[in-house]
């Protein structure tokens, strides 16, 4: 059997921190091996023991989830970061995806969903859940950079079968859903997306979401 995922819980608030442990620790293939109430305890924790995935909040005391998400993708760290947020903080969750987090939930997500994240995300994969994605950028959108020429130089690196696969990415689309609506396999599809991760020099799905957006091919 594998070895579990490893996972900090990163919340400034004891009662949301000890639920998310329940849940988590209720599963068989993971644990929590730390819990921090701020971003510089996080990484203080990160420093002297080896974690899977941060549960990482936003708003926070000391040192907030945007900043705590910067330091630890910068840093050798093989530590993966889950946002979890809430509507209200856009701007934020912009900031810490670009930064490099893994992906974002909301808090209210369901436990199947937030069980399947970790998992997904230890996996190296990027949680971009649909309809979250869709009204979260409904918000930020609008404030991103408009430069035709520029989005123009960008996609001109790209396939026209590429841009397709780009544009399913960033509604949400799963690869096997991916496959199915551009009648390919699903080896195909992951291919399709290494290239897209090179050529467009993003970290994760996460980056092809955002990218997707701020060019407005979306």
């Amino acid at each position: 059997m594998p070895d579990p995922i490893r996972v900090i819980l990163v919340d400034d608030q004891s009662l949301v921190r000890s639920g998310f442990r329940m849940l988590i620790e209720s599963e068989d293939d993971m644990e929590v091996v730390s819990e921090a109430s701020n971003g510089l305890e996080a990484l203080d924790v990160l420093r002297r023991m080896p974690v899977d995935v941060a549960l990482m909040d936003i708003r926070m005391p000391q040192m907030d989830g945007v900043e705590a998400t910067q330091r630890i993708t910068a840093s050798p760290l093989d530590t993966k970061v889950l946002i979890l947020t809430t509507f209200d903080l856009d701007e934020y969750v912009y900031a810490a995806l670009k930064a490099g987090a893994s992906g974002f939930l909301l808090k209210d997500a369901r436990p199947t969903e937030l069980l399947s994240a970790i998992r997904n995300v230890a996996d190296g994969d990027a949680v971009v859940a649909p309809s979250a994605t869709r009204r979260l950028l409904d918000h930020v959108v609008p404030t991103l950079p408009n430069d035709p020429k520029a989005a123009d130089k960008r996609l001109s690196v790209l396939t026209d079968r590429e841009k397709e696969v780009l544009v399913e990415i960033a509604k949400g689309a799963t690869n096997a859903e991916i496959a199915q609506t551009l009648y390919m396999a699903e080896g195909t599809v992951k291919t399709h997306i290494g290239r897209l991760l090179s050529k467009l020099e993003c970290r994760d799905r996460v980056g092809l979401v955002l990218f997707a957006h701020e060019v407005g091919l979306i």
